[in-house]
């Protein structure tokens, strides 16, 4: 029997869901609404993990590779972050080049680099820190500034948007992440972020990046004071642009990290991390991977996410400070090994991939 003939549904609103689903049809806003409302977890979980096996089979992808966080000094004061710092403050750091090569070995297939939006460090400081990678390593992929960093650098140093992006390219960058996109929504930026760019110049950014050949991840925050409706929201305006661009390679739920923020009393439970990430697979028919982020969800919780639609597992990252400095629990970094491990305990066959999903090794499950 195939996952088509035994998908059982105890939920009639999800078998709608499905029969649109089995005709390629793109879910509405009022589906998504029915996906994160359900009470049938198993039958939403099996339909995102039917939605990934049409696209990869029992692929799972994964990158040998380390996030560097240069600063963590930053103009902003986002009420949901546990890792800026303001200049004086303990705890606050600035990475000295040396630093940041130091933390670069040849296997690396790909460099993370984000930070604080550190109120002295000109321009050239920012370009020379890919610049100088990409003339060390020049076999490594180096992704890096969010839409917010680009913006920053935009207002700061009177740039345009295509400026900016072009410097960078020039500089060696191959792909920027997916972060700063928080939630579109208008109400919870101007309570929790009201410093920092909206949905408007986030898409903004992205679209103008894929029109340089620049590709890039989104994320989506979640957890916090968000609702259902912006979730289903925020979604569907990552899929319109990707309907427009093609230029995403993965969607990413991140789950807020309570830490000493305290916007909300609990973490999200791991039932709802795999709800919205089924719902996310579900809804954006058109991005290749939905990423279960170790880093915020667990290892457990993220292995387990592999059977909800999920078909990237990030990578081993090394020495991730931003989700760790809100008390994330899991650990700063993951052995291959052990990646490969939660893969392979999933029943999915692990496939090592660079920063831009070209396959590098595929491993026996």
């Amino acid at each position: 029997m195939n996952l088509k003939e035994q998908m059982i549904l105890s939920d009639p609103a999800l078998d709608q869901i499905w029969q649109k689903i089995l005709r390629h049809e793109e879910l509405s806003f009022e589906d998504g609404m029915a996906c994160l409302r359900t009470k049938d977890i198993t039958g939403l979980g099996a339909m995102a993990n039917y939605v990934k096996t049409e696209l990869w089979d029992q692929k799972v992808y994964f990158v040998f590779n380390r996030q560097i966080n240069p600063t963590n000094l930053c103009v902003l004061s986002c009420k949901f972050c546990d890792f800026a710092k303001k200049k004086g403050q303990d705890g606050a750091y600035e990475m000295t080049m040396e630093e940041i090569l130091s933390k670069i070995t040849p296997e690396l297939h790909e460099v993370h680099i984000v930070g604080g939006h550190h109120p002295d460090w000109p321009f050239e400081t920012y370009v020379s820190i890919i610049s100088t990678i990409r003339q060390e390593h020049p076999e490594i992929n180096i992704k890096a500034w969010t839409a917010a960093e680009i913006d920053y650098f935009s207002k700061r140093f009177r740039l345009s948007y295509e400026e900016v992006l072009a410097t960078m390219r020039d500089a060696g960058l191959d792909a920027m992440p997916g972060g700063g996109a928080e939630v579109f929504s208008e109400r919870v930026r101007k309570l929790l972020f009201p410093g920092k760019i909206g949905a408007d110049k986030w898409l903004e950014i992205h679209r103008i990046a894929h029109r340089m050949g620049i590709r890039s991840n989104a994320t989506m925050l979640f957890g916090h004071i968000e609702t259902y409706e912006e979730r289903i929201r925020h979604m569907m305006e990552i899929r319109k642009l990707q309907n427009e661009t093609g230029g995403f390679f993965s969607f990413i739920p991140l789950e807020y990290q309570v830490g000493e923020t305290n916007l909300v009393e609990h973490q999200a439970s791991p039932m709802e991390d795999l709800k919205t990430l089924a719902t996310a697979r579900l809804m954006l028919d058109n991005i290749p991977h939905i990423k279960a982020y170790w880093v915020m969800m667990g290892e457990n919780t993220a292995s387990i996410a592999l059977n909800f639609g999920a078909s990237d597992l990030d990578g081993t990252i090394g020495e991730e400070k931003i989700a760790h400095a809100a008390k994330a629990s899991s650990p700063v970094g993951l052995a291959r090994e052990r990646l490969l491990g939660l893969i392979r305990e999933a029943g999915k066959i692990p496939v090592e991939r660079d920063a831009l999903y070209q396959e590098i090794k595929i491993y026996d499950n």
